[in-house]
């Protein structure tokens, strides 16, 4: 029951912040929190990525040559910055990590 509870109140919670905005569309937000608000997409995406590039199993840290997720990720982070073009930088981050991953031996192919 506890965990209908909860689903129920998460749900509540994400429906009023969302209907929010369509209930009061004469909302105006002050420019510091629009220029805040610009941040937020990148923020929240390195909140997701960066604990899977140094935790790879979830537990222990890796920040060593043998971790390919931080390998891969610094690489494909440096091909974003060279060609900022989306679909090179998916295609090359994933063929580096793959690389590495059977480079490094824990791909078996």
């Amino acid at each position: 029951m506890d965990n209908w509870l909860l689903i129920l109140g998460m749900l509540a919670i994400t429906f009023s912040i969302r209907y929010s905005l369509f209930a009061f569309p004469d909302l105006r937000f002050p420019p510091l929190v629009r220029q805040g608000l610009h941040y937020v997409p990148t923020a929240v995406l390195t909140a997701i990525v960066v604990p899977g590039m140094l935790l790879p199993d979830g537990e222990h840290w890796s920040v060593g040559p043998d971790n390919a997720y931080l390998l891969a990720g610094l690489a494909t982070i440096a091909i974003a910055a060279l060609t900022r073009h989306l679909l090179a930088t998916i295609g090359g981050g994933l063929l580096v990590f793959f690389l590495l991953r059977w480079t490094l031996g824990q791909l078996p192919l």
